[in-house]
């Protein structure tokens, strides 16, 4: 069944360059889809995912891989949002990894998706955290008949999985774990007279799952068989022996060595030496050290096997020499080195020496008898140095051999915790045997000659075992592994390790027979617990359970990993797919680190936010199956307590993940059941059972009770929903753990008294501390004691596996507190309106005593909580659960909130969403700082998101927001205190808030931060809907990537408290009005621009004419604010003086005219709003009112004198073909402190001989770069960093584009004039703008471009020439130099006048541009190899460097981000010139240089693109950190793609 998209649980894996994930864990669900998007550094290239998911319908096969389809969302191929994705439908484990054209891997990793589980005559779902099992040694189960009797105790202690040890017939050693036949149900289980088969199994099997509701998993073995397994005598082949791995003699020899010393020692011959059969303390030890030393080694000579024959070795070198033979160099490469061969088959004095590295490196100094001799002698002299390293290699191999073997002789015969097996016998060995060896005695030396006969050796078989400390993931017994001569292996002597080669063709026979087993036991048992996986081959493995899966596709798979690392564990659970790791409770040394194994295995914290159905797939930690002990596990009542079993229990039983025990542990059985050596029964189950008794068990036995009352509460919890974890450690002994669910609110706490060590010698403290539990508790569920009883004490049965019968269990359940007899007394205690808390003190809490309280919130909260999830259903079906509607619905929520955002402009949204510090202290408010912490980046909800957004995901609820959340309303009353303050739909919206925290405010605190990010979350959401809904088509179906640089829109455009703009004409339609909120005056309130926040978002320093105009085309025009953009153009046409358009506006009545560049951008957009907009050219006609008239006039109140913008426009051309000249007025420092008196005289003209606007002197900077000096130290103050004077290119582009335009209007009868009347040397001349065109279009490249050529007859300072085929920054510099510097402004000419450039010399400038300038986010703004270039701004620093101090190098270096947009455009525009294959490649690289743009904005907390960076995409903290045309620019570049 398909689940509605907004309950379709939706995961995202980033893909990244070179990032490998094998060892990183991803589990998902049945159910889930699974998306791969693609991460910054692969956008842009042709990237292809492969999977082995089988297609539906097809089976599974590991090694076959399918490409995945790439899905885009927008229906545009757009890098930043397609993605392929899996409908996750069938349990295991798979692969993926990508690559593109050329490298098919660039990185992968694996996926493993849980079983789905099933029990009870209707099949309902199991789910993994429900799990409750109990292990059972299946040799102590008796007679297949007696199964259900025995195993009726797990079913009866609340238990729903059995995991039997291997069914199968046990080898000699009767070791649960040494099998002798993995096919045969073991006859042992049979009565007499029967023949019980798989089948049988296979059926009661089902009837448990069934009828108890109950599942039943088995062990696989695949890492050993039984020594006496009879297929192993047929089929040698299956393990380590001699002929297929003869790298292991030298340690067979060892081996036989030292079982020959055991002889010795059992029959006494040693005594005389100090070592007598029964080894008791150091001496006989050392003895052992000895006796090794002086009589085994020298014996068996084992270096013997690692040398080389010297003479003969020299003698053959000798006559090939005499021969004059050469090295055969394909092999040696020509390289001198000593190279020996080590014997295949390691035979004695094997080791050959290679004679063609000999030939390479022992070279005569002739071929004479003396220089041969002479040579021979270095050879041999080599040789036996080797001889020597060998030998001292084989002499520390001994060393460690002996180590080893003392120390497991002090284990198996000394140590306290060891099995004390007396004194060295045949039968206990002095230690345990590597090999086989199945023949009679003989004597060593007789044994040594059996090395050259092949059919005996094959039967000496390498025996398993495990070595501390190894690397899992690497076979000991495979050659390069000296474990086995070194004796580093802890030997299992009853198994034999199996040997399966790389795959089924090296030993087919085991293969299948394994196979066999696997498919036996799948189709009989419903999961396995892999035995000894750690090593276990994992190839093996991995063909085992594909083989498992293909007959039972839901297989739960279980392990025990001792790898020591969760990297190595990861590598183990991807590849194999295990369901769940098996934890162990004993490994906790107290109390406090129990607790700690809960919360690590499972759950997420109390109070947790609320995820999105759509997010992130997070790396995980495998599922855990935490057992309170393991059939491995030293027994518990040994090692702490009889006590301590209960109340460990509980701790165990409260993890949220599947939990367990080991058959005995319920019943207080004091000592291990060993899985080698335990050949009793199980007592039966009888509820009557008398506490006595030894081969029955009942409720009265043990903890039994306890733990069923546990079990049941732990498959609750897990089934409802209590999903969330709190581990309280209340003292050193008392551990109290809380389940919580996020739905109802309903919590349990469990608190356990536990009792790690023996009361008898350990003194607990009586009196426990008091309990706060916060809310209502509803009842007990459960107290239980462990106590005392006289009912004798314990003696071991000799037939059934009996507990202590001294202890038992007084257990209430589902009682009140008044009912306990634990609970001395529980007062309420109030912490103010939201906070109901309990006070408990306990009586008679005694060790091995634990308690578990049902908790509800107080009614009203939990009223309220209800209803508050009933509001939030509206935006999600999550909140459903634990919903209730509300009686009286305040007047505030009656609308839905997306009726409410509809009523909201975009300018209203700029409130609600955004706004930074200095434009809400403008607006009257002001931001909000978290103490301790920082200030939120915005005011509005925007600067909310940004830090929960880190916190959701990792459920920070430590941090300090959450903090403050949980101290007061402070935050909360300021989120909808500052809406309702405004007027109109945005105070609806504020109340609507209000009243959904109104009841956020009577919660218990620890739920507000959740709660509180729910609501924020919805809003923000409906805000951008609403948003989004008012923008233009390409935003509205754009990319998620468009849709974060369209908010820049909202971002940037605002109307203040007070008017940024000055009023247009009032015959205009649209304009929008308020009453002031400063005069109680109507007034206009249109949007104006910040350049950038947070430096330049309120006062006189907000708007500026260059930045407006750079972005109004991206942030207004494209993203469909066309009233606005109108507004702004007409405002700033408004301004008009001398020709030109403020720099700074200032209100326009502190306006400063002292750049070159705004007119023509301002005129830009002008061009692109006729463009784009419908009937644009209408805007040609719009009333402008003129401020300033003419230069002189005062400011004009609006509607004084008015004129069409088309006069406006012509008055601009007009005055600059007449040539411009003015000083600024208030010029000196009242307007700008730094600049020289020259700096404030302002020139441009048209060059009359090329057309070129020029203009600027080395005192001021009339463009973007407008970096003026400060320092005095360092002697640039006043002085401008980048004058630019001249004709500079983005200026002679930006007017060849608006001539152009022009010319096209005049011709459509849209623009009434074709040139303009100047005056020239007395005279009235007209120069028309076809001629002003013409004059441009030749000219340009002539004086811009930079052949490199000495004969270029264009080239007027060749001197200057230092990087050939660019273009020029400008023409005709007061510094000529800087006309040759490297820049990236020449690009932005190429987007709007791109007919002045020849279609090879464009490319050839923008991929030297791309090379030098191009940075992760911006474009350096100087070149590299530059002498003054320095790509690190800061502001601050004052020092003697003048090119330096106090930012002096703004532009001289650092990375600017807005260029690249216009680098990006000119580079699509001419690639499409060159051909479909260039395109291509620049679309790619556009993506891929885009793509780290989508990151930052992603990770931004301003949602911004910054001003600038430092060098290579630094971050730059002098820069503001979202800039107007950064975003704007990028946009059109998404446009234009």
């Amino acid at each position: 069944m398909m689940l509605p998209q907004h309950l379709k649980q939706i995961r995202v894996l980033m893909l990244h360059d070179k990032e490998n994930l094998e060892k990183t864990l991803f589990r998902l669900e049945q159910g889930f889809e699974l998306q791969f998007h693609l991460g910054p550094s692969l956008q842009g290239k042709k990237i292809v995912v492969h999977t082995n998911y089988p297609e539906e319908g097809q089976a599974f096969n590991r090694t076959k891989f399918r490409v995945l389809s790439w899905n885009y969302p927008t229906g545009q191929e757009d890098d930043s949002d397609k993605f392929c994705s899996l409908e996750l439908k069938t349990a295991g484990s798979y692969q993926y990894y990508f690559g593109h054209e050329g490298v098919e891997r660039l990185g992968g990793g694996y996926i493993v998706v849980d079983p789905v589980m099933r029990v009870g005559a209707d099949n309902q779902v199991l789910p993994l955290d429900c799990i409750t099992i109990q292990t059972y040694l299946s040799k102590c189960l008796g007679h297949f008949n007696d199964w259900p009797e025995r195993l009726r105790v797990a079913k009866e202690s609340g238990y729903n999985m059995v995991h039997f040890t291997p069914l199968q017939t046990l080898g000699e050693s009767r070791s649960c774990y040494s099998l002798a036949d993995q096919l045969t149900f073991s006859p042992e289980f049979s009565p007499q007279g029967q023949s019980c088969s798989w089948e049988d199994v296979g059926a009661l099997v089902e009837k448990l799952r069934v009828d108890w509701k109950m599942l039943c998993i088995t062990d696989v073995v695949y890492n050993h068989t039984a020594a006496n397994s009879p297929w192993i005598k047929k089929h040698p082949e299956c393990g380590y022996n001699l002929v297929n791995s003869p790298h292991l003699r030298p340690a067979w020899v060892l081996d036989r060595a030292i079982w020959h010393l055991t002889t010795r020692v059992a029959d006494g011959r040693y005594k005389d030496k100090g070592l007598p059969p029964n080894i008791t303390n150091d001496s006989h030890l050392n003895a052992v050290r000895t006796v090794l030393w002086e009589d085994v080694f020298p014996q068996i000579k084992l270096w013997e096997f690692f040398l080389v024959k010297v003479d003969p070795a020299v003698e053959q070198f000798r006559v090939l020499l005499q021969n004059g033979s050469k090295p055969d160099h394909h092999k040696t490469g020509g390289k001198k080195e000593f190279h020996i061969v080590q014997d295949p088959e390691f035979r004695r004095y094997g080791n050959t020496l290679d004679m063609d590295f000999a030939l390479e490196t022992f070279v005569p100094h002739s071929y004479s008898p003396n220089h041969i001799e002479e040579c021979c002698g270095w050879l041999r002299q080599r040789l036996v140095e080797y001889n020597g390293e060998q030998h001292h290699v084989v002499h520390q191999h001994q060393e460690q051999a002996i180590n080893c073997l003392v120390g497991n002789i002090v284990y198996e015969r000394l140590a306290d915790h060891g099995p004390k097996l007396g004194p060295v016998t045949r039968k206990n060995p002095l230690v345990t045997r590597y090999f086989t060896f199945p023949f009679e005695e003989m004597t060593l030396d007789t044994e040594m000659k059996l090395l050259d006969l092949p059919e005996k050796m094959v039967h000496f078989l390498a025996h398993n075992g495990w070595v501390m400390g190894d690397d899992p993931l690497r076979n000991f017994a495979e050659p390069g592994s000296n474990v086995y001569i070194r004796r580093e292996l802890i030997c299992w002597g009853d198994s034999v390790k199996l040997r399966y080669g790389k795959g089924p063709k090296d030993c087919p026979y085991l293969w299948a027979h394994m196979q066999k087993y696997t498919e036996i036991t799948a189709k009989h048992f419903h999961g396995v617990r892999l035995d000894n996986c750690h090593s276990t081959p994992l190839h093996v493995a991995e063909a085992m359970l594909d083989a498992a899966r293909a007959v039972r596709p839901n297989l739960y798979v279980i392990a025990e990993l001792f790898t020591g690392s969760e990297l190595i564990d990861n590598v183990f659970v991807n590849r194999l797919g295990i369901s769940s790791l098996i934890r162990e409770a004993m490994s906790a040394g107290d109390s406090h680190e129990e607790g700690r194994l809960v919360y690590r295995y499972g759950g997420e914290p109390v109070g947790a936010f609320v995820q999105p159905s759509l997010r992130p797939l997070m790396p995980s930690i495998a599922h855990a199956m935490f057992l309170d002990v393991t059939h491995d596990n030293e027994c518990p009542i040994q090692l702490r307590s009889a006590l301590d079993s209960l109340p460990s229990s509980a701790i165990v039983s409260m993890a949220c993940c599947a939990t367990g025990s080991t058959r005995g542990y319920d019943e207080l059985v004091p000592h291990q059941i060993s899985v080698v050596k335990e050949e009793r029964f199980y007592p039966k189950w009888n509820p009557s059972a008398a506490a006595s008794s030894t081969g029955e068990v009942g409720f009265q036995t043990g903890v039994i009770a306890g733990k069923l009352a546990l079990n049941k509460l732990h498959q609750e919890l897990a089934t409802q929903g209590f999903m969330q974890v709190y581990v309280d450690q209340v003292d050193a002994d008392i551990v109290a753990v809380t389940r919580h669910c996020p739905s109802t609110h309903q919590s349990v706490v469990t608190v356990s008294k536990t009792a790690f060590w023996n009361p008898q010698h350990h003194h607990y403290d009586i009196n426990s501390p008091p309990m706060y539990i916060p809310g209502q508790i509803e009842e007990i569920i459960l107290e239980a004691r462990t106590v005392e009883r006289h009912a004798g004490s314990y003696e071991k049965d000799e037939k059934y596996i009996n507990g202590m019968p001294e202890y038992t269990v007084e257990i209430k359940e589902h009682i009140s507190l008044e009912q306990s007899s634990v609970v001395k007394h529980s007062g309420v205690t109030s912490k103010g309106r939201s906070e109901f808390v309990q006070e408990i003190q306990f009586q008679k809490f005694t060790p091995g005593s634990t308690i578990a309280f049902r908790i509800n919130l107080d009614s009203k909260a939990q009223k309220l909580v209800g209803v508050l999830r009933y509001y939030l259903s509206q935006f999600s079906p999550k909140y459903k659960k634990g919903s209730v509607p509300d009686d009286n619905t305040p007047a505030a929520l009656q609308k839905p909130l997306a009726q409410l955002m509809s009523k909201l402009t975009l300018a209203d949204m700029n409130t609600l969403l955004f706004c930074c510090e200095s434009e809400e202290v403008e607006n009257g408010g002001g931001g909000y700082g978290i103490p301790g912490w920082e200030s939120l980046k915005y005011a509005g909800l925007q600067g909310l998101i940004s830090v929960l957004a880190d916190i959701r995901p990792k459920n920070d609820l430590g941090h300090p927001v959450c903090s403050n959340l949980r101290e007061g309303d402070w935050l909360i009353d300021y989120v909808s205190n500052r809406l309702i303050n405004r007027e109109g739909p945005l105070a609806q919206v504020g109340q609507w808030l209000a009243a959904m925290f109104e009841y956020l405010k009577h919660m218990p605190r620890y739920l507000i931060p959740c709660y509180f990010d729910s609501i924020i979350v919805c809003t923000y959401t409906a805000a951008l809907d609403a948003t989004f809904k008012l923008m233009s088509g390409f935003i509205q179906n754009g990319s998620t990537f468009a849709r974060h640089l369209a908010l820049g829109s909202i971002q940037m455009c605002a109307v203040g408290r007070f008017s940024a703009l000055p009023p247009i004409s009032a015959k205009l339609a649209d304009i929008p009005y308020r009453i002031s909120p400063v005069t109680g005056q109507k007034e206009q309130c249109c949007v104006s621009m910040a350049a950038g926040l947070p430096h330049f978002s309120a006062g006189i320093f907000r708007c500026w004419g260059r930045d407006t105009f750079i972005s109004l085309r991206g942030l207004m025009l494209l993203t469909g604010r066309h009233i606005e953009a109108r507004n702004i153009i007409l405002a700033f046409a408004g301004t008009l003086r001398h020709g030109l358009i403020p720099n700074l506006l200032g209100e326009g009545r502190c306006a400063r005219f002292n750049c070159r560049d705004a007119v023509w951008w301002w005129l830009q957009c002008i061009q692109d709003y006729t463009n784009h907009v419908p009937d644009g050219h209408e805007i040609l006609r719009c009333p402008v009112a003129r401020m300033y008239p003419t230069d002189d006039s005062e400011p004009l109140k609006p509607g004084e004198v008015e004129q069409p913008l088309h006069d406006v426009i012509q008055e601009a051309l007009m005055r600059h073909l007449q040539g411009i000249s003015f000083r600024e007025r208030n010029a000196g420092s009242k307007i700008d402190m730094r600049m020289k008196d020259e700096g404030f005289n302002v020139s441009v003209k048209v060059d009359p001989a090329t057309g070129f606007v020029m203009g600027g002197n080395r005192f001021n900077c009339g463009t973007w770069m407008d970096k003026m000096g400060e320092s005095d130290r360092a002697r640039n103050n006043g002085m401008p960093a980048s004058p630019r004077d001249g004709s500079a290119v983005e200026i002679v582009g930006l007017s060849k584009s608006t001539v152009r335009w022009v010319l096209e209007l005049h011709s459509k009868g849209l623009f009434p004039y074709d040139g303009a009347k100047v005056h020239r040397d007395g005279k009235e001349v007209f120069i028309s703008y076809s001629q002003w065109n013409q004059q441009l279009q030749q000219s340009f490249e002539a004086a811009f471009w930079v052949s490199g050529h000495a004969d270029d007859p264009n080239e007027k300072r060749p001197d200057l020439v230092h990087k050939k085929e660019i273009y020029k920054d400008s023409c005709g510099a007061s510094s000529p130099w800087c006309d040759y510097q490297l820049r990236p402004n020449f690009a932005i000419a190429m987007v709007v006048a791109p007919e002045m450039f020849t279609v090879e010399r464009a490319w050839k400038a923008l991929e030297i541009a791309e090379k030098k300038l191009l940075g992760p986010l911006g474009m350096k703004t100087l070149d590299p190899d530059d002498m003054v270039y320095c790509g690190i701004y800061d502001n601050a620093l004052d020092n003697d460097n003048y090119n330096l101090a106090r930012g002096f190098n703004y532009h001289q270096g650092p990375e600017w981000v807005w260029p690249v947009g216009y680098f990006l455009r000119a580079k699509l525009y001419f690639a499409k010139k060159l051909g479909a294959e260039t395109h291509a490649k620049t679309v790619m690289l556009v993506k891929n240089v885009l793509s780290k743009h989508f990151t930052h904005i992603e990770r931004s907390p301003w949602k911004g693109l910054p001003e600038l960076t430092n060098e290579n995409g630094q971050y730059c903290p002098f820069s503001c950190e979202t800039q107007a045309w950064s975003l704007a620019t990028v946009l059109e570049v998404l446009y234009d793609l």
